[in-house]
């Protein structure tokens, strides 16, 4: 029972530990319950956290593997992407640290319908049609800010990646959920990711999301990239090929559509 209970805090947001007596002797020993969290508002991390924290569901250790990754992705060429933006708290994250670490050619593409889901597959998916409706795209607008650097896609993936065949992405961070969404994602983004790019799967490995595993699975199976699969339920993919570093072309890519 208490496992089940801290899985559904962590998907709204909160993480439950039992409160450790305090150790002295040791620098930043708060942060150790029993190992180094700095997740749990260690350094500038807090900072990013706090100016989020009311607009996601992302957990703080999911939050912190974001901000680790996209700090470490924008030495790299290519443009931060996420698709599934829901209320825009990680999107604020990715807009703030291009922001602070003075990145003016970083772009943020955001993907989302900021309505809700989209259709599901009912054999692989256990979300319907309209979750998550609970957003706008004025309301993320507002709440991101930073109109110089951030760029909207308001629609269905893969209709929204139209136009953006040339792109290169240096970050993509995946929480959409659903099978169908989460391979058309794969199919786009990997061609287009800087070699030593990271993609992040949110949704991985949680329960409520079994098409997004099967996605990821069925799509890397063959693939020299493997997924890492952290404790937190995420996944990353790190680009370490050159292997279909070349996008697609535009004509074979309009095919795959059809």
């Amino acid at each position: 029972m208490a496992k089940v209970i801290k899985k559904a805090f962590s998907r709204l947001g909160y993480d439950i530990r039992k409160k450790r007596p305090p150790v002295t002797g040791i620098p930043d020993a708060e942060f150790y319950t029993p190992v180094f969290c700095p997740w749990l508002g260690y350094g500038e991390f807090k900072h990013y956290y706090d100016r989020a924290k009311q607009h996601t569901i992302v957990s703080m250790d999911r939050f912190y593997t974001l901000f680790t990754l996209a700090s470490q992705a924008l030495s790299l060429p290519g443009d931060i992407w996420e698709c599934g933006v829901y209320k825009g708290g990680t999107a604020i994250l990715f807009a703030e640290l291009i922001a602070s670490k003075a990145c003016a050619e970083k772009k943020l593409h955001l993907f989302d319908t900021f309505q809700g889901m989209p259709e599901t597959d009912p054999e692989k998916d256990l979300h319907r049609l309209g979750d998550f409706a609970d957003t706008s795209l004025s309301a993320v607008m507002e709440r991101v800010g930073r109109p110089d650097t951030v760029r909207y896609h308001p629609g269905f993936i893969p209709e929204t990646f139209a136009g953006l065949e040339t792109a290169q992405i240096a970050f993509a961070h995946i929480d959409v959920d659903i099978y169908q969404s989460i391979l058309d994602c794969c199919q786009f983004i990997l061609p287009r990711l800087t070699l030593g790019g990271f993609m992040v799967f949110d949704d991985y490995g949680f329960p409520s999301c079994p098409g997004a595993r099967a996605a990821v699975d069925e799509f890397f199976k063959d693939r020299p990239e493997k997924p890492l699969v952290l404790s937190t339920g995420q996944a990353i993919i790190f680009k370490s090929s050159a292997e279909n570093s070349d996008p697609l072309p535009k004509q074979r890519y309009e095919r795959d559509l059809e």
